[in-house]
This record gives C-alpha cells, sequence and structure tokens, in this order.
C-alpha cells in the first residue's frame, strides 16, 4: 500500500521530465540558427559555372571618396558586396551579382520606366535600387539607414563603372563605342609636276650625220 503511494506521487514527476528530456533533445542550438541564417545570404543556392568570378566586379565598385569610405564585405563566385560608411556608420550596401544564375532578377528590369548612365532601374522595395548592365549585370544599392534616400542610392549607382562593365567579357550585350570617322576636308586636285631627272643624270649625247660637201657653180 505504501509502495503504491509513492508511485503516483513520483507518476507527475516522472512525466515532466520525460517531457524536458523531448524537449531539449528536440530543440536546435543557437549554432545551428546562425548556420541556417547564414547560408546562401545574399545568394542564390545554386551557382552557374558560367557565373562571372566574384573578384572581377572589384575593379567596377566606387572608391574612398570626400567623407565615405567603400569596404569590401563579401565576394563568392558570381557576387561582390561592399559597405559604406561614413564616421563609422554603416549607410549603404553596394552589391554587383551575375544575373546567370537568377534570371529571375533580371527579368524585373524589362518593365522599367528609368535609366541610370542609360541603363534600365527599378526600385526594389523602399530600401533599394538597381540598375542592369547588358542584361546580366545588376547593380545595387541598400539603405541601411533611414537618412540614405532614394536620391543618394541613385547618386551612388552613377558612381559605379558602370560602363566599365559593360565592357566586360561574357556580357550578353555588350556595349560597342562607334568610332566617328570626321569628315576629309575638300581639297583641288593639283596637277602632277613634270619628272625632273635626278641630280647627276645626263641625257645620252646622238651623233647626228654631217651633210656632205657639195659644189655649187660660179655665177
Amino acid at each position: 500500500m505504501t509502495f503504491t503511494r509513492w508511485l503516483r506521487r513520483l507518476a507527475p514527476l516522472m512525466v515532466c521530465l520525460v517531457l524536458l528530456v523531448t524537449a531539449c533533445s528536440s530543440a536546435p542550438s543557437k549554432y545551428d540558427q546562425v548556420q541556417k541564417d547564414t547560408t546562401g545570404f545574399g545568394s542564390p543556392a545554386a551557382v552557374d559555372k558560367k557565373a562571372e568570378k566574384g573578384g572581377t566586379f572589384n575593379a567596377f565598385f566606387p572608391g574612398d571618396q570626400g567623407g565615405y569610405k567603400v569596404i569590401p564585405y563579401q565576394e563568392k563566385k558570381g557576387f561582390a558586396e561592399y559597405k559604406l560608411e561614413q564616421d563609422g556608420k554603416a549607410l549603404a550596401m553596394l552589391t554587383i551579382s551575375d544575373t546567370t544564375s537568377i534570371p529571375a532578377s533580371a527579368a524585373k528590369y524589362s518593365t522599367a520606366t528609368e535609366t541610370v548612365s542609360g541603363f534600365p532601374t527599378v526600385d526594389q522595395g523602399t530600401t533599394a535600387t538597381g540598375v542592369l548592365v547588358n542584361d546580366r549585370y545588376q547593380v545595387k544599392v541598400l539603405s541601411r539607414d533611414p537618412s540614405f534616400t532614394k536620391a543618394d542610392r541613385v547618386a551612388w549607382l552613377q558612381k559605379f563603372d558602370l560602363q566599365g562593365l559593360a565592357q566586360l567579357k561574357g556580357a550578353i550585350n555588350p556595349v560597342i563605342t562607334p568610332t566617328v570617322a570626321l569628315p576629309e576636308s575638300p581639297t583641288t586636285a593639283t596637277p602632277a609636276a613634270p619628272a625632273r631627272p635626278k641630280d647627276g643624270f645626263k641625257l645620252p649625247r646622238v651623233q647626228l650625220p654631217r651633210p656632205s660637201p657639195s659644189l655649187q657653180p660660179a655665177s
């Protein structure tokens, strides 16, 4: 009887213990969550083999100017990202990506009604503005501070070397700079001067036959 009474008292405790152990074993650790959050950040799950190397894009980012610093942040195949800071404060992120791996990113520019430096531009939400260079390379500026407005994003898009990026080998529609031939000024034809003999050249002497003497009758 006493043993049965102890079992009744321990039963609730055993149930609670089992539930606690089960919950702890199934709950993801903080490291699992960090890995989940960072895996594939800023890039598609699969990268096309034809995608440009991320390091190739470095030459087309703007450099430090005024009180702004452009700091390398992330680089991988088909993608490069820089951080824009002022007085140690992050204002925006600058990116260049190869849309070969993500065609949908290029498709949204087909209905663009505005351009930046001659390339179609669209807003992506309220904090990002991008341009598409030669139907392949997407250049974006993403605000990271409320003070960094769309006008600021457009201004920094113009600081990229977009024309240089357009010349990058592998562009779907590379920009070819036309060569303009200047019109030739009209000239009046000048008659050719008669050829002059070279100095020291002598014409051959021709020996003419001497006339035969004839006798004339005296008057």
